[in-house]
């Protein structure tokens, strides 16, 4: 068995992954029906996974509906990113305590936790990589993501279904995963068959699967799993043109279409909670009553809070035009500049978890589409800071 190899595993077989996952140590990581939404959670078999459910979404809504067939993966982007389990939202960064004539800084404990995360998808893999790029490759090393990145093994899930709001192909993020697992499944099913297409992707996956029942697939069955991904990418439910996308915001940081957007945004923070690769971050204080011991936490924030960007004498970004173009102009244009890539992966949680269905591929065509009919105002120098 060798990188690259194409094999068929049956749907029967696939507790055999979860088994030896387990049985090597690793925490079993998917997707499962919970509280009206298809979630991801620790699981214990495969009798955990949302088989049979699917989701609808659009902007601003978000349903679970039955497929009427036992697909096991047969849904889209769901409400939570595996950021979750890689970046933690609340972690311990130090503890002390009073010592009587001073104070001292107390251990703390590092755990090295084995997880298999099972069902990530194309356009989750890629920011995964954006995460890997900011925290692991970049100047600063993020220990604690270091640490459980290492010890994460990635059964990704190629796409069959298109959600309302998925736009992944235009992003060349998906629906197909190319990189950054282990083993790769694509499920088929036909009217009297139900299997998994599987890709080895690197030495460890081909480790985990030798204990698992499989046989080598055969042309037609390759075929099969390459036609359901092509139909995936033909049935988005949104597209964006991202034809010079940078210069274009770059170009139309005055454009009144952020007045426009303003209008509706709630600057609840919903859509970057939900993105799969904002990282945003704040730092807090805490001592108990007695004053005897204390903590400093780091949690998730979002850029959309007033207080994020606040500094002596004030926010430097009062408005939410100013923090709703910070956003979109940071996600697809500055993100670029920043780390190389678009912050952007395609996913469409931004869209369906919006309260009032605010659309960042709607509002980069209207941006676009008022160049042509009426030039934007140029900003005379980029001030990236001003609120305006």
């Amino acid at each position: 068995m060798q990188i690259g190899d194409k094999l068929l595993l049956e749907r029967q077989h696939l507790q055999q992954l979860f088994d030896t996952l387990s049985k090597n140590g690793y925490r079993v990581l998917g997707p499962t029906v919970r509280d009206g939404a298809i979630i991801y959670g620790e699981l214990g078999s495969v009798s955990d996974l949302p088989a049979g459910w699917t989701d609808e979404q659009n902007g601003g809504s978000y349903r679970l509906k039955n497929r009427g067939d036992n697909a096991l993966f047969g849904y889209a982007a769901g409400p939570h990113s595996w950021k979750k389990f890689l970046l933690e939202p609340q972690m311990l960064l130090l503890q002390t305590k009073s010592t009587g004539d001073g104070f001292e800084v107390l251990e703390r404990g590092t755990e090295k936790n084995l997880s298999a995360m099972i069902g990530v998808r194309s356009c989750d893999l890629h920011a995964i990589a954006i995460q890997d790029r900011i925290f692991v490759a970049g100047e600063y090393v993020d220990p604690s993501y270091k640490l459980r990145r290492e010890n994460v093994f990635v059964v990704a899930v190629n796409c069959g279904h298109a959600g309302g709001t998925c736009f992944c192909a235009s992003m060349k993020t998906g629906p197909k995963a190319s990189f950054g697992f282990d083993l790769a499944l694509t499920e088929v099913l036909d009217v009297n068959r139900h299997y998994f297409l599987v890709e080895v992707g690197t030495e460890l996956g081909a480790q985990m699967l030798r204990d698992v029942s499989h046989r080598e697939a055969h042309d037609e069955e390759k075929e099969a799993a390459e036609d359901i991904v092509a139909k995936c990418s033909r049935q988005m439910g949104r597209a964006m043109d991202t034809t010079e996308i940078k210069e274009l915001l770059y170009r139309n940081y005055d454009n009144p279409r952020w007045d426009d957007a303003a209008g509706r945004c709630l600057t609840c923070g919903n859509c970057t909670m939900v993105c799969p690769t904002c990282f945003c971050t704040t730092v807090e204080d805490f001592a108990d009553l007695s004053g005897k011991q204390a903590e400093r936490r780091r949690k998730m924030d979002v850029c959309f809070a007033m207080d994020f960007s606040y500094i002596h004498g004030g926010s430097i970004r009062s408005s939410a035009r100013s923090r709703y173009r910070q956003w979109m102009t940071h996600k697809l244009a500055t993100w670029i500049d920043q780390f190389g890539v678009s912050g952007c992966v395609g996913c469409g949680r931004c869209i369906t978890w919006c309260p009032v269905a605010i659309d960042i591929t709607e509002e980069a065509r209207v941006i676009r589409e008022s160049e042509s009919s009426h030039p934007a105002v140029i900003s005379a120098g980029r001030n990236d800071n001003a609120d305006a």
